[in-house]
């Protein structure tokens, strides 16, 4: 594996990409999808892997995953998945990566949205786990108070104070848990799951995938 996340992180037709689906989806009323999302994706992704025991060869493609895997939205949303696997291809041959190893990362980004993926690998499950669980106020992108509340998904991405995984090691299985505080008074716990239950599913899917149990903790009580 020729190429690492760091040099990818810095090049400019990468940047330029992820910049320009960023700024398409502000436009549509979407939270940030650029570089503080990339980067934290990538790097749960890697610290899951690392974790249960993987390479540091998969937490390298976990790292690759994660910071390609929205490049997509350039594009367009609906079909971010598809297309991010192919210009994630492009951009990993131009840089001369194995092809196996290109093979995971693609395949990883194209089944990382819950509308048309599922987790087929243990890059795809830690990406699927890593995008999902990142959700906090600083993701809002829009700037007006009440629009924020008005929208359901700023409304709720705007009352996590904290979002943090943590990994609970047991006898037989490690725990994945993702741990978030919400602001009740700002919004309902309810209103996370009406846009997120779909995603938790996914996470509890490929926490399984990767022979780990999932458990979502919300103002530290245990709610799956």
């Amino acid at each position: 594996m020729a190429v690492t996340y760091e040099i990818l992180k810095k090049d400019e037709q990468v940047r330029a990409y992820i910049e320009a689906g960023n700024e398409a989806l502000k436009a549509l009323g979407f939270t940030e999808h650029s570089f503080p999302h990339l980067s934290l994706t990538a790097e749960t992704a890697a610290k899951i892997l690392r974790e249960l025991g993987h390479s540091k060869e998969h937490a390298e493609l976990g790292k690759i995953a994660g910071l390609l895997h929205d490049i997509g939205n350039m594009i367009n949303r609906t079909f971010h998945a598809a297309s991010g696997a192919e210009i994630a291809r492009n951009i990993l041959e131009k840089h001369d990566m194995d092809y196996k190893d290109i093979g995971i990362v693609c395949s990883a980004i194209g089944n990382h949205d819950e509308n048309t993926g599922k987790p087929i690998s243990a890059v795809s499950a830690a990406l699927i786990i890593a995008d999902k669980a990142d959700v906090r106020r600083s993701r809002v992108q829009e700037t007006c108070m009440d629009n924020i509340i008005n929208d359901i998904h700023d409304r709720v991405n705007y009352a996590v104070t904290r979002s943090e995984i943590k990994f609970i090691k047991a006898a037989n299985k490690t725990k994945i848990r993702l741990c978030l505080d919400i602001d009740i008074e700002f919004t309902p716990v309810m209103d996370y799951f009406e846009i997120f239950l779909g995603r938790m599913i996914m996470c509890r899917r490929a926490a399984t995938f990767l022979g780990a149990d999932f458990e979502l903790f919300i103002n530290d009580a245990k709610i799956v």
